[in-house]
């Protein structure tokens, strides 16, 4: 890992783990605290290990855009998942019981911001993150790769 990446606390990769095992058994659904919530999996490249990886994520859309936002709730560090796909684009979205292939895309500058608000008015407690940490909170859009 990079400095700008997170480290993972004990533990955590049991909970993702759980998390993935209850989405996929269970059609994208998850109780708990994601209960009602709208999660994907995304599987990405490791930037550095080259291993598929797999994060439970909050899906959105705004504009029709489905997007992911790299906000490890408000954490001074990008999320590792997010080097990934600066690095390897090409990734596997899961939602629901539809999976694709996508390109992910973090755009930068005024697209960001109007895409990063729009998060916020969907699901307000980005906003809450964003108030956290002094980064700015990656908005990584999913492209979908019609195969």
């Amino acid at each position: 890992m990079t400095q700008e990446e997170t480290t993972a606390p004990a533990g955590y990769q049991d909970f993702q783990n759980k998390i993935i095992a209850e989405f996929r058994a269970n059609g994208g659904k998850v109780g708990g605290m994601f209960e009602g919530a709208t999660l994907c999996l995304l599987t990405t490249v490791g930037a550095r290990s080259g291993e598929h990886r797999t994060t439970p994520l909050g899906y959105l859309e705004v504009d029709g855009q489905p997007l992911v936002v790299a906000s490890a709730g408000g954490a001074p560090n990008n999320p590792a998942w997010y080097y990934n796909v600066l690095k390897n684009p090409r990734v596997t979205v899961e939602v629901g019981n539809t999976s694709y292939e996508a390109v992910a895309e973090a755009p930068t500058g005024e697209e960001r911001d109007r895409l990063f608000a729009g998060a916020v008015q969907v699901a307000p407690g980005y906003g809450d993150y964003q108030a956290k940490t002094t980064r700015s909170i990656p908005v990584v859009v999913l492209r979908r790769v019609d195969v």
